[in-house]
C-alpha cells in the first residue's frame, strides 16, 4: 500500500527558506511527529498509469523552489546567486530516514524533498528536519537479485525534479519485478498524482539502472538509464521522455551501439539552447580501432522534433574512442557543461578534458582544445567560463575554458580528498569528500575560496556519503544526502 503521512507543520508556511536559518539543531528520526497519521487510498487508475486530474495546473497555487532540480535547474550550472555570505559551517540537524539518499535534496518552499533507496519520498521541515509528509511507493530491488551492482537495495537513485506549474515532485522508483516507475507527488502533502511505468527501451529492465537526475524540458520529464556497476549482462543506455501529465506518447533515444553506451552521469541531461538535451554516453561494444563508430564515449545533443521523435543532432567523441571503450575510460562518468562564450566542456574517466564549440561539437576527434587534468566522476558546475570538475584524486579542479581561443587552463585544485561534485553559492565553492569504497565511514564538507581553492571552513559528516556526493544550497543552509538520510549545515 502507498502510505502518505502528514506531521504537524513546524514552521509557518509564509516563512521563506532564506528567512528560516534559525539557530541550534534538531534531529529528525524519519518518522512522522505530531498529528494523527492518515493513509491515502490505493490508486483507482489503471495499473501503471495515473494522470493529473482537473485543476492540477492552477497558476500561482504552488510554492516556489530555491533548488528545484539537480544543480539548481535544467541548465545544471550548480550556481545560485543571492545567498547570504558563507560563514563558519556547523551542523543544524540530521534526519535519519528509511534508506540512503543518493540524489541531491530539493528545496521547495519551506521543505526539503529527499528520496531514498527504500522507494520513499520525504518532505522535511527545512529549519528543523522534522518530517512534514512521506510517501512510500513500492518495494525496492535487493542487490542479491541483480546480476551486479553496488547499491542495496535499489530504489530511488536519481535526483527528483519539481515543477512549480503543477506542484508536483517527480521521481523514478525501481520496484520489485524490475519495474522503473515515474511518480508525481503533490508537493503539498505527498499524494501520488502521476504514476507511469517506463518500459525499458533496451528490453532489459533488470540490467538497467536509473542513476541520472531527472530533467524537465518542453512539457516532459526526461529519464536516463545506464547499467549496473560492473557493466554486467546486456543493456543499452537510453533516455525516455514522459509528458508531465503522465499520459500520452513516450519518446525515447538510445545509444546506437549493440551493448552498453550507458547514460549514467549523475547530473542527468542538461537543457541547453533551444531546449535541446545535452548528455554523455559511456563505453560501448566496439573496441577495435578502425571499426565503425557506435555512438559510445561521447557528448550528445538531442532534439525533440515536431513529429515527436527524440533524435541526435550533434555529437563529439575523441578519436581514441575505441581504445577507451576497451579500457572503460570513457566520457560517461560526468555530464557536459555549457560555459560562457559558446564553450562546452566535458571530462571523464580518461582524465582528458575537452573544450568543444557549443554550436558545432566536432564529431570524432575534433575538439577545440584538449588537456589532461584528472579522472572525473560525478557532476560539474559552471560559473561563466569557469568549470568546477569533480576529480577522483588530487582534489576537485577549477578550470577556465575558452572555445574561441582554444584554451584550457587549470586555475587551482581543491583539498586532495575533495572528490565530490561541487556547487557554488554565497561567495564560496562547496564540495564534499566521500569514501569511494562505499563504506559508511563519514565524510567531509568543504567551503572553499573561489579565488584560489583555499579552505575557508570544513565540517566532518558523521553519516556516510554516497558515491558522487553532492549538495544543495538555500537560504544560508547546505543540504546533503547521506547513506542514512539528510544532514543540514549552517553557514552556506
Amino acid at each position: 500500500m502507498r502510505a502518505v503521512i502528514w506531521g504537524t507543520a513546524l514552521i509557518g508556511v509564509a516563512c521563506a527558506v532564506a528567512a528560516c536559518s534559525g539557530g541550534g539543531s534538531a534531529t529528525g528520526d524519519g518518522n512522522p511527529t505530531g498529528g494523527a497519521p492518515r493513509t491515502a487510498s490505493p490508486s483507482a487508475a489503471s495499473p501503471g498509469l495515473k494522470t493529473l486530474g482537473p485543476g492540477a495546473n492552477s497558476p500561482g497555487a504552488h510554492p516556489a523552489a530555491a533548488w528545484p532540480a539537480f544543480n539548481a535547474g535544467p541548465a545544471r550550472t550548480g550556481v545560485v546567486a543571492g545567498l547570504p555570505a558563507a560563514g563558519p559551517v556547523t551542523q543544524r540537524w540530521i534526519a535519519h530516514l528509511d534508506g540512503a539518499v543518493y540524489g541531491q535534496p530539493l528545496v521547495v518552499g519551506t521543505m526539503v524533498i529527499a528520496a531514498t533507496e527504500n522507494d520513499t519520498v520525504y518532505a522535511l521541515d527545512s529549519s528543523t528536519g522534522r518530517v512534514v509528509w512521506h510517501t512510500h511507493v513500492g518495494t525496492p530491488v535487493p542487490l542479491s537479485s541483480l546480476p551486479c551492482g553496488n547499491i542495496d537495495p535499489l530504489g530511488i537513485t536519481g535526483t527528483p525534479v519539481y515543477d512549480q506549474g503543477n506542484g508536483l515532485v517527480y521521481a523514478v522508483a525501481e520496484t520489485t519485478g524490475y519495474h522503473h516507475v515515474l511518480f508525481g507527488f503533490a508537493v503539498s502533502d505527498g499524494t501520488v498524482k502521476v504514476e507511469r511505468d517506463i518500459p525499458a527501451p533496451d528490453g532489459h529492465p533488470r540490467n538497467d539502472q536509473q542513476r541520472p537526475a531527472l530533467t524537465i524540458a518542453g512539457g516532459r520529464v526526461y529519464v536516463a538509464f545506464g547499467g549496473l556497476a560492473g557493466d554486467c549482462e546486456q543493456y543499452i543506455g537510453s533516455v525516455v521522455g514522459i509528458p508531465l501529465s503522465g499520459g500520452g506518447k513516450l519518446v525515447s533515444w538510445h545509444t546506437p551501439t549493440s551493448r552498453e553506451g550507458a547514460v549514467w552521469g549523475t547530473g542527468g541531461p542538461v537543457v541547453g539552447p533551444g531546449g535541446d538535451l545535452w548528455l554523455s554516453t559511456g563505453n560501448g561494444a566496439t573496441i577495435t580501432p578502425g571499426q565503425p563508430y557506435d555512438g559510445s564515449d561521447s557528448v550528445v545533443r538531442l532534439r525533440l522534433t515536431p513529429d515527436q521523435r527524440l533524435v541526435r543532432v550533434d555529437f563529439f567523441a575523441p578519436d581514441t574512442w575505441a581504445q577507451e571503450n576497451a579500457t572503460d575510460a570513457d566520457l560517461g562518468s560526468t555530464q557536459p557543461v555549457l560555459a560562457a562564450g559558446g564553450s562546452t566542456f566535458i571530462m571523464g574517466k580518461s582524465s582528458t578534458g575537452y573544450v568543444l564549440s557549443t554550436t558545432s561539437l566536432g564529431g570524432i576527434g575534433h575538439p577545440r582544445a584538449a588537456q589532461r587534468i584528472c579522472h572525473a566522476y560525478g557532476a560539474a558546475s559552471v560559473d561563466g567560463s569557469t568549470v568546477y570538475e569533480p576529480c577522483m584524486s588530487g582534489g576537485m579542479a577549477a578550470i577556465a575554458v575558452n572555445a574561441a581561443q582554444r584554451k584550457i587552463r587549470v586555475l587551482w585544485r581543491g583539498p586532495s580528498d575533495a572528490n565530490g561534485s561541487p556547487v557554488v553559492g554565497g561567495g564560496a565553492v562547496w564540495v564534499t569528500h566521500y569514501n569511494f569504497s562505499g563504506s559508511d565511514s563519514g565524510g567531509t564538507l568543504y567551503q572553499l575560496d573561489p579565488a584560489d581553492g583555499a579552505v575557508k571552513s570544513r565540517l566532518e559528516i558523521s553519516d556516510g556519503l554516497p558515491h558522487f556526493s553532492s549538495l544543495s544550497l538555500a537560504g544560508g543552509t547546505a543540504f546533503l544526502g547521506t547513506l542514512k538520510g539528510v544532514v543540514a549545515v549552517n553557514g552556506a
